[in-house]
């Protein structure tokens, strides 16, 4: 991608400067923006006009954004991509399209076996599948479909969330604990069934103004979800099991909320088997409005002082066979995945098990160490 227009922010390690540093790119180069009047992209994403403080504060230049791409390829570099992100929450939206409801719905009745969910798809598929196009969650027209799907024996949590008036909103990891650009994510070890999920990422402050947008990989255990939805928490959130970045587009006269709302989001997992995976996820076809999916997140009913980022959801649910017919798609360790948009960039990580990425020891504790010792608080 070529980030010669519109405005950039993120995160590094720099070693140079001790921990994490705010950044920003103009004509492909990066430049430090830390300062003690803005230490985060918490304190960032506050600003009314983050375009307008950019422009304006002191600045130090870097390097090219091609060379710090490469140099977060590697392991221990001196300077690296993070996520972009710091003390806000991390929270996710799901069932929000309706291809995806279909497949949460297999993986319930499948009970997370890969092996039944073939046939599962065909049946299941065929009697739900068009009845659950364009229909507005909540909506008169949702409430009939429900009634019908519930007489014949095949409503599901998970077309409630889908359908119904309230949103599948959860917490997908831990505060500073998402990995950026060129890091591994993270498998549970437990898991035989899994994918990757690409998403948009909302950045959104504590006002609930969504400040831009960024892509994002909601690392899915399939079969653990499957066996119970109150397995939420094992399958989603786990060591190095989201991932975001590589920047957050602020939201100004470029690119719009409007343009997020047309993205086209691509995803490519290359494994070291010589297989290819291709997919891909339209935001025009997500059955809940991003906007209601924030102010269902945050509101009276709930407040988040340091902001969130806010995952909406996937189009994408891989049914091709990797290795054996009728089981589908499941990861391999190594495998590369490169999530793309023109307007976002690219996020590209390379798949291990949760267990051996690395550990995630960076805590909110030692941020605010970190910030104080360099004396940006």
């Amino acid at each position: 991608m070529n980030y010669t227009a519109g405005c950039f922010v993120g995160r590094i390690w720099n070693s140079a400067q001790g921990g994490p540093c705010l950044v920003t790119i103009k004509d492909n180069y990066v430049y430090d923006i830390t300062s003690k009047e803005i230490p985060t992209i918490r304190d960032l994403l506050e600003l009314k006009d983050v375009k307008e403080y950019i422009d304006r504060c002191e600045s130090t230049k870097l390097v090219s954004t091609e060379i710090l791409f490469q140099s977060s390829m590697k392991k221990n570099s001196d300077i690296s991509l993070l996520a972009p992100c710091d003390f806000q929450s991390i929270k996710a939206c799901g069932v929000t399209f309706a291809k995806s409801m279909v497949e949460r719905v297999i993986e319930e009745r499948a009970a997370g076996d890969p092996k039944k969910a073939e046939s599962l798809r065909n049946h299941i598929g065929g009697l739900i599948g068009d009845s659950l196009q364009n229909i507005i969650p909540g909506s008169q027209k949702a409430n009939e479909v429900k009634k019908a799907l519930i007489s014949e024996g095949l409503w599901s949590q998970y077309l409630e969330v889908g359908i119904g008036k309230d949103a599948e909103v959860f917490t997908k990891a831990q505060t500073l604990s998402s990995v950026g650009f060129g890091a591994e994510v993270g498998l549970n070890p437990i898991s035989n069934w899994n994918n990757p999920e690409p998403e948009i990422v909302l950045a959104v402050n504590s006002k609930g103004v969504i400040k831009g947008a960024t892509l994002g990989n909601d690392v899915n255990l399939r079969d653990v979800e499957g066996r119970s939805a109150l397995l939420l928490g094992k399958a989603k959130d786990n060591n190095a099991s989201c991932s975001i970045g590589p920047f957050i587009r602020i939201f100004d006269e470029s690119y719009a909320l409007n343009d997020m709302k047309s993205a086209h989001i691509s995803l490519k997992v290359e494994g070291k088997d010589d297989y290819v995976l291709n997919g891909s996820s339209s935001m025009s076809e997500i059955s809940r409005d991003p906007e209601d999916l924030v102010s269902q997140t945050i509101g009276r009913h709930h407040q988040y002082p340091d902001g969130f980022m806010l995952f909406l959801g996937t189009l994408f649910a891989p049914t091709e066979d990797r290795d054996i017919a009728g089981e589908g798609f499941t990861h391999k360790i190594g495998d590369k995945v490169t999530i793309s948009e023109p307007n976002l960039g690219e996020l590209i990580n390379y798949v291990n098990l949760s267990t051996a990425c690395p550990q995630w020891d960076f805590g909110i504790a030692s941020m605010i160490k970190n910030l104080s010792q360099r004396d940006l608080l």
